[in-house]
């Protein structure tokens, strides 16, 4: 059984969506994007291992800020949906419904990626003024709130300033937005830390359910953190890690970035779903073992 089946009521480039009436139901696919395409090849595994992260870190959150979840499949599974049963165990979640805040929250707590790029440039990250002497992978005195525009599907996020991202949500909520996600991240890194991860960065989305301020879409995942293993860890070179950045790397290699994206080596299929479930069991403390196909 595939989503293909089900007929999403929205289709984003790694979660399909269903209105189940009052919730919905997300599914997380195999799908994998990198700077801003859905790639031809499926990681076996990844769609449950970023729903029961994101699961095991709303449980932990919940006495921090209320979050969407519902349930995991298939223990509250809508009826209509038991006959896919077996595909959706695991990958799926019942949600809230919420009104998205058109904000992707990202909090940096070191220079890498798209930062570090601004920041050789003129010392800033959207628009934040940062020490003179940073390198790769240089922890940053603090973590920093720098959001970016939530594009649709074919589009790039557009990286911008606090004031920016005010400007779009007004100042009260863009405020709350990014005590909410420096607090979550704090919490989150503390923790990932005792586990022998570090969180580079990570990605929040959030939105109002019931006029109240709640974290929604996936949380602290693979797909939307850089996670290194702390072992090992140097400053001035790219790190290892336990996310998407292997697929990163292979098309920045192999790829010029026109027309569409190559299919993947097994190999890097292969790595790719590795590292994914070892981010799982290092930071959930559980051993992966697939509920669905």
């Amino acid at each position: 059984m595939t989503t293909e089946q089900l007929r999403p009521d929205s289709h984003g480039k790694v979660r399909d969506i269903y209105d189940c009436g009052d919730t919905l139901l997300m599914v997380a696919s195999d799908r994998i994007s990198a700077y801003d395409f859905v790639l031809p090849d499926e990681i076996p595994h990844k769609g449950e291992v970023l729903t029961r992260i994101s699961a095991f870190w709303f449980e932990r959150f919940k006495g921090l800020m209320p979050n969407h979840m519902v349930s995991l499949a298939p223990e509250g599974l809508p009826e209509d949906y038991r006959a896919y049963e077996r595909y959706l165990s695991g990958r799926a979640m019942v949600v809230r419904k919420a009104e998205p805040v058109p904000i992707e929250c990202i909090v940096r707590g070191y220079l890498t990626g798209s930062g570090k790029k601004t920041y050789d440039v003129d010392r800033t990250v959207c628009g934040i003024r940062l020490p003179d002497g940073l390198t790769e992978a240089s922890k940053l005195p603090a973590a920093i709130f720098t959001p970016s525009t939530k594009a649709a599907l074919g589009e790039h996020d557009e990286n911008i300033s606090f004031e920016r991202c005010a400007q779009i949500v007004g100042d009260d909520m863009a405020e709350q937005l990014r005590d909410a996600s420096l607090r979550l991240y704090r919490e989150a890194a503390d923790y990932a830390a005792g586990r022998g991860i570090i969180i580079a960065d990570t990605k929040f989305e959030f939105g109002l359910v019931d006029g109240e301020l709640t974290l929604i879409d996936e949380c602290l995942t693979p797909d939307s953190s850089r996670f290194w293993p702390a072992e090992g860890y140097e400053e001035g070179r790219v790190q290892p890690s336990y996310d998407k950045q292997y697929v990163r790397d292979w098309l920045r290699e192999n790829w010029d970035m026109e027309g569409e994206p190559p299919h993947l080596p097994q190999e890097v299929i292969e790595g790719t779903s590795r590292r994914y479930e070892e981010a799982f069991e290092i930071l959930t403390g559980e051993t992966f073992a697939p509920l669905g196909t």
